[in-house]
């Protein structure tokens, strides 16, 4: 609205204050999140019908209160256009309408999730790779990595920006730790591929990925540059943060 001067009159809210209008990007990171959260861990809660493979009727999905602004459309776009594929539409029984999943990621438990078996080293990718940060990585080196909640551990079959790898690892991790998934494979620990390309393990019967199939590690930010393995070098101060070594661990001041 122009003022009778001609200037623009900017539109208040109720208490004078600026008002914004959402931002479809805005809205789409926050439908993200919720469906996130819905389909990965909290569907039983939720009350929502989650059938074996992970798929919950979508119209049920949007009769809950956090997903009354949204719509089917809305949903459909975000699936489309996930830059990390992190879910799926498919057409239900008649009367059922489409359903919804998580591909991965999940910390309920999903038996007949659509997972491919990783059964031979020549159906590993070239890379394996687990990204993490720094305030992880003492524990990591000496436990290995771990579920830590969820049902399995992520790993991506390369590093973020590599051809083909959409999913699997954060863009802002610090830390990349490189697996021997057919050393691993051979001790009887499986592998499998996500929908989304990201490979999948339970780790041994703790939940585990021992620190004896790490092939290497690689300081991500803020410049790359390998890290020891070794439990006995000298630390040196990471570039990252100046009170912790390359490994994690605290430098005496």
């Amino acid at each position: 609205m122009n003022s009778p001067g001609g200037r623009r009159q900017e539109t208040t809210g109720p208490r004078g204050r600026r008002a914004h209008r959402p931002r479809e990007q805005d809205r789409d990171v926050q439908l993200s999140k919720a469906l996130s959260y819905a389909l990965r861990h909290g569907a039983l809660k939720l009350g929502l019908p989650m059938r074996a493979d992970g798929f919950v009727p979508l119209g049920a999905l949007l009769r809950l209160p956090q997903f009354h602004s949204f719509s089917a459309e809305d949903v459909q776009r975000v699936v489309d256009t996930n830059g990390k594929q992190r879910f799926a539409l498919q057409p239900g029984e008649p009367g059922t309408g489409l359903l919804i999943r998580a591909n991965q990621g999940h910390s309920l438990q999903v038996p007949e999730l659509e997972l491919m078996p990783l059964e031979t080293p020549q159906a590993f990718p070239l890379r394996l790779v687990h990204g993490t940060f720094w305030q992880h990585w003492p524990s990591i080196l000496l436990k290995g990595l771990s579920c830590r909640g969820r049902t399995h551990i992520h790993l991506a079959p390369g590093l973020p920006g590599d051809p083909g790898v959409v999913s699997g690892m954060r863009p802002n991790c610090e830390v990349a730790v490189f697996i021997d998934g057919p050393r691993a494979l051979a001790d009887g620990i499986p592998f499998f591929r996500s929908a989304n390309g990201v490979i999948l393990t339970p780790g041994n019967a703790d939940g585990f990925l021992l620190p004896k199939y790490f092939k290497e590690a690689l300081q991500l930010r803020p410049t790359r540059k390998s890290l020891s393995l070794a439990g006995n070098e000298e630390e040196t101060e990471c570039q990252s943060d100046p009170k912790h070594s390359p490994r994690g661990r605290m430098i005496q001041q």
